[in-house]
């Protein structure tokens, strides 16, 4: 299954009847799969290769430098080894931890004022840097890139909901989002029964900003009732919805159940994955006034799907 691809510049160029026809291209889309494809993203490719080759160079160094930066259990910043989340536990099944192997940083900064104790010990907690030319500055470029498209998703968002663009600004305007590098090792000696690269789950947030390796396959979605592989446009961003917002719309969009299956003998892959949270003191309710979820905090709701997931 090829993901529907959308030109986010023509959607942000274009007035009246154009404007809203491409706004229910997106309604259509986040109701049928909760996944599409970006192009037009406008983040410069200069960006996006220093950030790979950035994380090429953590994940090229031995075992023990990268175990150096493993986090506290239950923290969320750091190194994470294969074998240490299992990620279909968030959806309360066990399975074997997953095949992967990632390096997870947070917000650049806290917003003035935050003294909420939980929110400064983990969303915005420290992120490790590791001593690597580069790597700090390529990372905090790239993380920054993603905030202002999550920003413009957002609004774009909005209007396929047929709500004033700025609907969601108050609410990502302090974003407790997080960015994770993946690296799945290749899969020679096969997996456990139920074992996969990433084990079936939905993203927590309002949105994920996935960059796949060029190439690379293993991503799967269920789709009417079966698990399809998913393609997209070279060059593009792949973006899902996160369950924050399918309760914010009632379910009117879908925040779709995926993975990235183990087959025997695949060559490692490596993916690039940004998370976007609303503010940690946000309060998601649903859009429509109904009463289908009750409210949550964002950043609660973060801390606890994110401690059910380590192994």
């Amino acid at each position: 299954m090829s993901v529907h691809a959308f030109d986010l510049s023509a959607f942000e160029i274009a007035t009246g009847a154009a404007r809203a026809e491409l706004a229910a291209q997106v309604d259509a889309i986040c109701r049928e799969t909760g996944f599409l494809a970006i192009t037009g993203h406008g983040v410069p490719e200069n960006v996006i290769e220093a950030q790979w080759a950035a994380v090429d160079a953590f994940f090229a160094q031995d075992m023990p430098a990268k175990r150096a930066l493993t986090p506290e259990r239950g923290q969320p910043y750091g190194y994470l080894a294969p074998l240490s989340e299992a990620l279909a536990a968030s959806r309360g099944e066990t399975t074997p931890p997953d095949l992967k192997e990632s390096f997870n940083g947070g917000p650049l900064a806290a917003p003035a004022g935050e003294d909420d104790p939980e929110a400064l010990s983990f969303c915005y907690a420290a992120t490790p840097f590791p001593d690597l030319p580069g790597f700090e500055d390529a990372w905090r470029t790239y993380y920054a890139q993603m905030e202002a498209l999550a920003a413009r998703i957002m609004r774009l968002f909005a209007a396929a909901l047929g709500l004033p663009d700025n609907q969601f600004d108050a609410a990502i305007n302090a974003p407790i989002s997080a960015l994770r590098a993946l690296h799945y090792p290749a899969t020679q000696q096969g997996a456990e029964a139920g074992q996969q690269r990433a084990g079936a789950h939905s993203d927590y947030g309002s949105l994920t900003i996935l960059l796949p390796q060029a190439g690379s396959t293993g991503l799967q979605i269920e789709h009417a009732g079966s698990w399809v592989d998913v393609t997209a446009p070279s060059g593009a961003f792949v973006i899902n919805i996160g369950d924050l917002m399918a309760r914010w719309t009632s379910d009117r969009w879908v925040s779709t159940v995926h993975r990235v299956i183990a087959r025997p003998n695949e060559p490692a892959r490596k993916s690039l994955a940004y998370f976007h949270q609303p503010n940690w003191h946000a309060n998601i309710t649903p859009l429509d006034g109904s009463d289908r979820y009750p409210a949550v905090r964002s950043g609660p709701y973060l801390m606890n799907k994110f401690r059910a997931t380590s192994a």
